[in-house]
Order: structure tokens, then C-alpha cells, then sequence
């Protein structure tokens, strides 16, 4: 009989073994805000070079350890206890499961209302607007989602903030939240659909339009090391008395494997949502409220896939049923990502940047006690950029 109670317990015992080195993982990764949100930086700026991002050895350090932990994590999953271990999730999110739809539906919403009521932005913190009508808009997405007939307007809708932010903002900083946004519309257009085919891909558009913005938005750490560094002497205590240099590439680490992780087999992506949930989640308090309604809909979307039971793997099924389709993918992912992100930032600002012809003003977001180290601007606070440098 004692024999039996061990072996009963032994799944969770698996389970708790393999959050803790999520955690673990996530806590050695200092809080991470949006930069933009909170810092100045020149989009057009020249990024560190390829090379030097390539030979730190602090990088490959990061690479290694995540490539490790996914990688048992995929041996538990395969093995005699994986499916016990998945069993042991679903039942801790067994009532948000229940009504995962309902849940997704009032999140999304309440972003939008959360934005409504700050004013001022079209989509984020840093995509700042003073145009009014924009926040009433935000309004009718919101109410649109309460109908599951007006869902799609909802999506729809979404989409039409982020082309009205082209208006002051270029196209290659709105990449930062194109995927997101296609991912959430995505979502809502599919959630009400009377096709079960087309219906069933609702839960996996969200976590590939997530997945897909943290691999990008992540990049910014090794681009642009220097966009970091005021947040980081303002607040030392981020890098956990990591230096600052060391600190700032293996936070990029994290967030890229594990926005990637986000996209291979149930059990990794569902522990790489545990450890981002850990990471957005100790930003909050020494970023605040900013931070909280920033990243509010990302934190719902990662709850959702630690409640999401789908076991199967629509895409290279036979590349991540190996371990050795860990590092091969890892490897493509970098390679397809930073290629594009320094192929396309040359492509718009060309080889040597573009930073226009007064850089200081260029900065999106000017002082306010939320954004302390903007500049003022004559057109007020928050008055967004213009490709000339100066305030609409």
C-alpha cells in the first residue's frame, strides 16, 4: 500500500521538479519591461553589429542552458511519466479550461478598456496618440467582443489601430506588435466561426502571434544594449548583482528560447508560458501599472497556454518529436530572426542608420514621471515622433 502512495505521488513530484526549473530558469532572468516604455531610443539608430552579438560568450552560455532544460523537459515528456505530468497540469487549470473562451474574451477586453481609460495610445504605452476618437475605438473593440456575432469587428478593429499608427510611427517599430496583433484578431475572427476545422486553430493563432513577438521584441537586447542601460542604473537591483553587460544579452536569451518554446511539443511550451508568466510578472512591481497594462493581454494569452490540453503538433511534427530537433531549431529560429531583424533594419534606415537630424528629439514618449528619462516637447507630453524629428 505504501508502495502505491509513492508511485501516486511520484508524477507530482515530476510536475513540481519541472516548474522549479521554469522558475529557476525565469528568476535567473532579471524582471524584463518593454524598453520603449520607459526609456529613450532612436529606432533608426545603427544596431550592434551581428558579429559581436555572435562572439559574446555570455549568448552561447544562454543558448546552452536552455537548451538543456528543454531538452529534458522533452526526455520527462516522452517518458513513462509524461502524460501523468500533463494529467497533474490539466487538473491544477481544470476550471479556467472549462471556460478558456470566456476568460480569453474578458481579458482581451478588459486591455482594451484598461487602454481606454489611460487615453492617449493606440495599441501600447510608447505608441502614443493625441488624437481622442482613437481611445473611443478602443471602446467599440471592447463592447464588440461581448457579442460573439460582432467578434470579427472586434479583430478587425485591431488590425485598424495598428495601420492608424503608420500615420507617426515606422513600420519597421510597429513589428514589434504586428504579430501579437494579428494573433489576438486572429482569435476573434475564429472564435465564433461555425467551421470546427477553422474554430480549432483559435488557441494556437494566439500563442504563435505571442511567440512571434517575443522572438522579436527580444532582439532589441542585442541590437541595442544601450537603450537598456537607464533603466539599468536607475534600478540596479533588475540584474540580481549580474553585471550589466552580462545581464542584458542573457535576458534576451530568455525571452527569445523561450518565446520559441511557446511553438514546440505541449510540455515545453507549457513550462516556457510558467517561466514568462514568472518573468512579466516580477516586472510589475518596480515598473508598475504601465507594465501591468502593457503586458496584461501577453500574461492572459501565456495563462492560456498553461490551460490549453492540445496535444498535438501541427507544424515540423517530426522535427521536435527528437531531441536533436531542439538545438537544429533553435539554431534556424536564430538564424531566420536576426537575419530579418538587421536584414530589414538596414533595408529601412540603411547600413549606417538613420537617426535624422535633431536624435534628441526622436525619442517617442517626453517627460513625465512615468517616463523619466524622455525629453519635454513643445507639443506636449507624450506627443508622438514624426520622421522629421520634430512633434505633429
Amino acid at each position: 500500500m505504501q508502495h502505491n502512495r509513492s508511485s501516486s505521488k511520484l508524477p507530482t513530484r515530476l510536475l513540481s521538479g519541472s516548474l522549479a526549473v521554469a522558475a529557476v530558469i525565469a528568476c535567473g532572468t532579471p524582471a524584463s519591461a518593454h524598453v520603449k516604455w520607459f526609456a529613450p531610443y532612436i529606432v533608426g539608430a545603427p544596431p550592434q553589429p551581428t558579429g559581436q552579438v555572435l562572439t559574446d560568450l555570455w549568448f552561447w552560455i544562454g543558448i546552452v542552458l536552455v537548451c538543456l532544460f528543454f531538452i529534458l523537459t522533452r526526455l520527462m515528456e516522452t517518458g513513462p511519466y509524461g502524460e501523468a505530468v500533463h494529467t497533474a497540469l490539466d487538473r491544477v487549470t481544470a476550471p479556467l479550461w472549462a471556460r478558456l473562451d470566456d476568460y480569453v474574451r474578458v481579458t482581451v477586453g478588459a486591455f482594451f478598456i484598461a487602454i481606454f481609460a489611460v487615453g492617449g495610445v493606440y495599441l501600447t504605452p510608447d505608441l502614443k496618440t493625441p488624437a481622442e476618437w482613437v481611445s473611443w475605438l478602443q471602446f467599440v473593440i471592447a463592447a464588440c467582443i461581448f457579442f460573439r456575432a460582432t467578434m470579427p469587428l472586434a479583430g478587425l478593429g485591431i488590425i485598424l489601430l495598428w495601420l492608424l499608427a503608420l500615420q507617426h510611427y515606422d513600420l519597421f517599430h510597429l513589428f514589434d506588435y504586428l504579430a501579437l496583433g494579428i494573433g489576438v484578431a486572429a482569435y476573434l475572427i475564429l472564435e465564433p466561426s461555425r467551421n470546427e476545422v477553422w474554430r480549432s486553430h483559435r488557441f494556437e493563432a494566439l500563442r504563435w502571434g505571442l511567440a512571434i513577438a517575443l522572438m522579436w521584441s527580444s532582439l532589441e537586447k542585442f541590437a541595442f544594449p544601450s537603450w537598456f542601460y537607464p533603466l539599468v542604473e536607475e534600478k540596479p537591483f533588475l540584474t540580481f548583482g549580474m553585471p550589466r553587460d552580462i545581464f542584458i544579452p542573457m535576458a534576451g536569451i530568455a525571452e527569445f528560447t523561450m518565446g520559441l518554446g511557446l511553438l514546440w511539443t505541449p510540455l515545453i511550451r507549457r513550462l516556457s508560458a510558467v517561466a514568462l508568466l514568472v518573468i512579466f510578472t516580477a516586472a510589475v512591481w518596480p515598473f508598475g501599472r504601465i507594465d501591468l497594462i502593457g503586458h496584461g493581454l501577453i500574461m492572459a494569452i501565456l495563462i492560456a497556454v498553461v490551460c490549453d490540453r492540445c496535444r498535438l503538433e501541427r507544424v515540423v511534427p517530426a522535427t521536435k518529436a527528437g531531441v536533436l530537433g531542439i538545438p537544429a531549431g533553435l539554431a534556424v529560429a536564430l538564424t531566420l530572426f536576426i537575419g530579418s531583424y538587421w536584414g530589414l533594419h538596414s533595408v529601412f534606415y540603411g547600413p549606417e542608420g538613420f537617426v535624422g537630424p535633431a536624435t534628441a528629439e526622436r525619442t517617442t514618449h517626453s517627460h513625465s514621471p512615468e517616463h523619466p528619462h524622455g525629453p519635454s516637447s513643445g507639443a506636449g507630453i507624450g506627443a508622438p515622433p514624426t520622421r522629421s524629428g520634430s512633434a505633429p
